[in-house]
């Protein structure tokens, strides 16, 4: 049985060399992403300048956490990507790889340094209870595709611990069937050094605290970042098949990384 979203285990405090120094050059990161958003105005002209703002900054964010990129397939443009989600790091490994603008919960935005993060990345922020805001959302969805940069939307609503993949959500494809767009999907998973297991150290879900955690992810030797891109699906006439045939392809393509 897949655990729910409130059966996650509690995260202990572990704090070595790594976290320090990871830490330390975690803040420089920040300071030359923001440094250079606020003093050179064509990082926030359009959408495409502030994706290639947060790709270079993620860029260095992976750097800093000695996490290495294995990549299957090619990083499309203009599409709309929806991968499986296990962790706040999928966004630095999913933006370090391409030009991309995300489709986030409403409360990302209040999240200290990531929310500043995301909105000066052009995050287009979602309020999911309100259908709405789909309608809302969903209008912005087309200027940035024009611009070949990549949308990415977490279909299935919140993290998970990577085991599997949770029910993708079609209501944020709609634009996409009516734009006659195409969506990719996109498999995630991660290695750490044993005896950690990316299933507690990587992913973050159910009810785990946010700073714990994320100390402890500061203090891994190295992490390894597996990334499938899939064969793109679309344009399609009906946003369930859509997401169905995501879902399906999203899974087919993490067992594969789970094999190897």
């Amino acid at each position: 049985m897949k655990p729910s979203h409130s059966e996650a285990p509690p995260v202990p405090w572990r704090i070595n060399g790594w976290t320090l120094w990871r830490l330390l050059r975690m803040c420089l990161v920040a300071l030359i992403g923001l440094s250079g958003f606020l003093l050179r105005a064509e990082n926030r002209s359009s959408s495409l300048a502030r994706a290639r703002w947060l790709s270079r900054t993620c860029e260095r964010a992976l750097r800093a956490l000695k996490v290495r990129l294995v990549v299957t397939g090619t990083p499309p443009e203009g599409v709309m990507l929806t991968p499986n989600h296990m962790s706040y790091l999928d966004v630095l490994v999913l933006a370090a790889l391409s030009p991309t603008t995300f489709v986030a919960k409403a409360e990302v935005a209040r999240w200290p340094i990531f929310g500043w993060f995301a909105t000066a990345a052009g995050t287009l922020f979602i309020q999911r209870e309100k259908k709405s805001d789909l309608v809302r959302v969903g209008e912005r969805l087309a200027p940035v595709l024009a611009e070949r940069v990549n949308l990415a939307v977490f279909l299935e609503g919140t993290s998970s611990d990577g085991k599997g993949v949770r029910t993708f959500r079609p209501g944020l494809l709609q634009p996409i069937v009516q734009l006659q767009a195409t969506a990719v999907p996109v498999a995630i998973n991660y290695r750490v050094p044993p005896p950690r297991e990316p299933t507690l150290d990587i992913a973050w879900w159910g009810n785990m605290p946010l700073i714990p955690h994320l100390v402890g992810m500061l203090g891994l030797p190295w992490i390894e970042a597996r990334v499938h891109f899939g064969e793109a699906c679309g344009p399609a006439e009906e946003r369930k098949s859509l997401a169905a045939a995501l879902q399906t392809a999203v899974e087919d393509q993490l067992a594969g990384l789970s094999r190897t």
